[in-house]
């Protein structure tokens, strides 16, 4: 499956869960909400998953958590805040490049609708 086959679905089902839920909840209970969605589409959903930083060849021993990691291939950066900034996209690319994916998608939740570009960014990161 492609990483826009993915993403498709993970959006699909992150309509659901806000349709579902509503905004201003703590973002864990989106993780596990929308996490349960795309298990039920069939897809290998992983929660907080551990990445490594290597700075240098030299793993530093401190590490980070990816809320979703979809297939292997799709980071999924949850979100549960009043307006997403510019930080929190550059935040996803760096984990897209620290775990070698391609493509991520931050979503934030604390909305009443989903809106493209507001609420649900995608980032691709050219691993050339």
């Amino acid at each position: 499956m492609t990483e826009n086959e993915i993403t498709y679905i993970v959006r699909g089902a992150a309509f659901k869960v806000l349709n579902n839920l509503g905004p201003g909840l703590l973002e864990s209970i989106y993780e596990k909400a929308l996490a349960y969605e795309i298990r039920k589409c069939g897809l290998e959903t992983k929660t907080q998953v551990p990445v490594s930083v290597v700075y240098d060849k030299i793993d530093l021993g401190i590490g980070l958590r990816l809320d979703l990691i979809i297939e292997n291939k799709v980071i999924i950066e949850i979100k549960s805040v009043e307006s997403l900034k510019k930080v929190m996209a550059k935040q996803l690319l760096t984990y897209l490049k620290l775990s070698k994916c391609s493509t991520g998608l931050l979503i934030n939740f604390n909305v009443a609708r989903f809106e493209a570009q507001k609420s649900i960014i995608r980032i691709v990161n050219d691993l050339r």
